[in-house]
């Protein structure tokens, strides 16, 4: 039987410039290859290590990316190895099969929403209320299906996110900081539901996967084995599971990692 292997991409498999965490000395960094320009820029990597084990596990494995991007952002990805026959946007949104959307799939998503948490506009609203323009850089409706905000890190006030999360956690909504951005996602958009249905239509047994941040946890607790890194809000609130690996690698390093856990438990099962 097949296995199918989930893994979220940002600061998991793939790194902007500033969360390479490349602390060795600059003569021993490793070799990066680009897999992400943007506006004629360069802006995601890994190591060429990586690329080659990434491509390994396309061969081996049901290799399904897993992204809170919306379908746009994930699209201008250039990864190495067979295209994926199956990805997940929008945080479980969206899934694609040969890179476009099942409308089913889709419908799907919407109707369990509609019936499970407030709406997107209320959250969007009191975003745009509560946020201070004087660290925030953007308002952002992704998909139609949540919202996020690109903050200043160093200027926003700690105390408004434990609130916004309070508030949200009341309406069905989980709040998530990652880096420069504070999502605001619906409790039933889910990267685990769109994972497991892409298990049953690909046949697949035994799942793994990996991620960093909050979005991520409820995809690790739904694979028979997980993997995290030693960045991200994963770990800087030592959460952690069963048949979850707390790896110590930070960075473009611990994208390396993952895969070769990856790629280890892939070809021995048990």
């Amino acid at each position: 039987m097949p296995v199918l292997v989930a893994s979220d991409l940002d600061r998991t498999l793939i790194y902007s410039s500033a969360a390479l965490a490349l602390t060795m000395p600059d003569a021993r960094a490793p070799r990066l290859l680009c897999v992400e320009v943007h506006e004629s820029r360069p802006l995601s990597f890994m190591t060429e290590t990586a690329a080659g084990l990434l491509t390994d596990l396309g061969d081996a494995a049901v290799f399904v990316p897993t992204t809170t991007r919306t379908r746009k952002q994930y699209l201008r990805i250039n990864l190495p190895g067979p295209p994926p026959k199956y990805a997940i946007c929008a945080n479980g949104g969206h899934l694609l099969v040969d890179g476009v959307s099942d409308p089913d799939w889709h419908a799907r998503v919407l109707d369990r929403l509609a019936d499970e948490c407030a709406p997107l506009d209320e959250v969007r609203a009191h975003l745009e209320e509560t946020a201070d323009p004087s660290w925030v850089r953007k308002h952002r409706v992704a998909e139609d299906l949540f919202v996020y905000l690109v903050v200043e890190r160093e200027l926003l006030p700690e105390e408004w996110v434990k609130e916004l999360a309070v508030w949200a956690e009341n309406r069905g909504w989980t709040v998530s900081l990652q880096g420069r951005k504070i999502y605001a996602v619906p409790k039933p958009l889910t990267k685990s539901a769109a994972v497991r249905e892409v298990a049953r239509r690909a046949g697949a047994e035994l799942t793994l996967a990996a991620g960093d941040s909050l979005l991520d946890a409820d995809l690790l607790l739904a694979a028979d084995r997980g993997w995290r890194p030693g960045h991200g809000e994963l770990a800087d609130s030592d959460w952690t599971a069963p048949a979850i690996g707390a790896l110590p690698e930070r960075g473009v390093l611990a994208g390396e990692r993952i895969l070769r856990e990856f790629l280890r438990t892939v070809r021995r099962p048990s």
